[in-house]
């Protein structure tokens, strides 16, 4: 695709866009449809592009697989932790409410905690798959 101008020049253009609206669905899947997995796709979707554009080479320097390993697993420690941590604050396992005096900011909380670690895991899962599948073919 390096004789591709046209596809190069939008895709810069596009991406940024596209970050921004993954971080637009993950900052409001509280209170609209979205969320952390819609989220973490997006995100994931820009990287492809770019791979797809610039190759796996190139896009390897901007995040690596050792990078995304450890991103999958701070995503499921989030997840998980929230989880944990509301056991220790007196309540059941993801039981929000315990991380406030309010209920409800309790409840917010929680689910900004548990939908960045649902986007961080989804991302770096996916964006990993593609990985694979692109050394396995050669590309």
């Amino acid at each position: 695709m390096k004789d591709q101008l046209v596809l190069r020049v939008v895709t810069k253009f596009l991406i940024p866009i596209i970050l921004v609206f993954a971080l637009y669905i993950q900052l409001h899947g509280e209170y609209s449809p979205g969320g952390g997995f819609q989220a973490g796709v997006i995100f994931a979707s820009a990287f492809i592009v770019y791979c797809l554009l610039y190759g796996l080479k190139n896009t390897k320097k901007i995040i690596s697989i050792n990078s995304l390993r450890v991103l999958c697993s701070i995503g499921v420690l989030l997840y998980a932790g929230t989880g944990v941590a509301a056991l220790f604050l007196g309540g059941g396992f993801l039981e929000y409410s315990v991380f406030s005096k309010d209920p409800v900011d309790g409840q917010k909380l929680g689910i900004l905690i548990i939908e960045l670690g649902v986007g961080v895991t989804v991302f770096s899962s996916m964006l990993l798959i593609f990985y694979l599948f692109v050394k396995r073919k050669g590309v």
